[in-house]
C-alpha cells in the first residue's frame, strides 16, 4: 500500500504491506493525505530484511541528553545509513538506507513503531527540504488574529509552558504546533509556518499554516524581560533551532540560504521569563506592536 501526505506544500509516499501493523501509526498523518501523487519529493518503502552493513563508516552521532533519541549517521557504499534508538541506552529500533540526495529511503522497524516511523518520516522531511526554502524547526507554535508566534529555546526551556500561558491568558489564541512545525518561504517571499504530523507529546496535527508575526527565543530567568535581535543574533537563534546536517554542503548551504531570508522578514526577539501570566500578557503585547 501505498499513502501520500503532503506537508508544508511538499508531498511524500509511504510505502508499506497492506497488512502491516506500523499503519496503525500514521493517524497523525491523516489531516494532511492526499490523492495527488504528482511531484512527489521523497518515498520511504518498508524493506524485507536489513542488509550487511558491517562495512559502514560512522559520521556523526546526534544525542543532545541521555534521554533524547540517539541517531547515528554512516556512509555506507555511496549511501546514507541511519540508526536511531529513544535513548543512549536503548537499543537500536530504526534502520534506514538513502540515497544521498534523500530522494529513495527503505526502512526497517525492530521495535517501538511509533518512535521509528515518526523519527523516520521527520528525518527524511527535513533533510530532503533543506535546499526548497524549508526548515524543520524545535518550536512551540501559537496562532492570534491570524498570525503565527513561535517560540525557541532548547529543551526544557518552556516553549511548550509559554504557548499554553498564551492561550489560557489571550483570548483567542490556538496552539497550531507544539514541537516540529515547518517555517517555509513562499514563492512570493512571505514566511509562513505550518502544522505538521509531528508535535512531540502534544496530540496537535494541524493541517493549516499561517503568516509568522515573530520569533521568540526563551530564556528561564527570575523577571520577565525581552528585547529585539539584531539579525546576526536572530540568525544563531535559528540556526541552533533547526533539524539537518550542518557538515553536509549542499544541506547547509540551503539551511543558511532559508535562515537568512526568515531573519531578514521577521522580527526575532530574545526573552527571559518566568512560568507565569505576566510573561505571556509582556511577550504579547511586544510582538504584537
Amino acid at each position: 500500500m501505498k499513502k501520500i501526505y503532503k506537508v508544508g506544500g511538499h508531498k511524500f509516499a509511504l510505502i508499506m504491506p497492506d497488512n502491516e501493523l506500523m499503519w496503525r501509526e500514521t493517524g497523525a498523518y491523516d489531516p494532511f493525505f492526499t490523492e495527488d501523487e504528482s511531484d512527489v519529493l521523497f518515498t520511504v518503502e518498508m524493506m524485507d530484511a536489513i542488509p550487511d552493513t558491517s562495512d559502514k563508516k560512522r559520521m556523526h552521532v546526534s544525542n543532545e541528553s541521555p534521554e533524547e533519541a540517539c541517531i547515528t549517521l554512516y556512509d555506507w557504499r555511496g549511501q546514507w545509513l541511519l540508526e536511531a534508538a529513544p535513548s543512549s541506552t536503548a537499543p537500536v529500533c530504526l534502520y534506514f538506507i538513502t540515497d544521498k540526495a534523500f530522494k529513495k529511503a527503505q526502512f526497517m522497524s525492530l521495535n517501538d513503531s511509533g518512535f521509528s516511523l515518526g523519527t523516520l518520516m521527520m528525518l527524511m522531511y527535513a533533510f530532503a527540504t533543506a535546499q526548497k526554502n524549508t526548515l524543520m524547526m524545535h518550536s512551540s507554535v501559537t496562532v492570534k488574529d491570524g498570525k503565527a508566534y513561535m517560540f525557541l529555546g532548547k529543551s526544557g526551556t518552556g516553549k511548550s509552558t509559554h504557548s499554553q500561558l498564551w492561550i489560557n491568558n489571550i483570548e483567542g489564541c490556538e496552539l497550531l504546533n507544539d514541537d516540529n512545525p515547518v517555517l517555509k518561504i513562499e514563492d512570493n517571499g512571505e514566511v509562513r509556518v505550518y502544522g505538521t504530523p509531528w508535535s512531540g507529546k502534544t496530540p496537535c496535527y494541524h493541517n493549516l499554516n499561517y503568516p509568522v508575526g515573530a520569533i521568540v527565543d526563551l530564556h528561564q530567568a527570575k523577571t520577565n524581560m525581552i528585547h529585539r535581535l539584531p539579525l546576526v543574533l536572530a540568525y544563531k537563534a535559528l540556526y541552533v533551532s533547526f533539524s539537518g546536517y550542518r557538515f553536509i554542503k549542499e544541506m547547509a548551504d540551503g539551511l543558511h540560504s532559508t535562515t537568512e531570508k526568515v531573519v531578514t522578514k521577521v522580527p526575532c526577539y530574545s526573552m527571559n521569563c518566568l512560568p507565569n501570566a505576566d510573561a505571556a500578557f509582556l511577550c504579547y503585547n511586544t510582538v504584537t506592536q
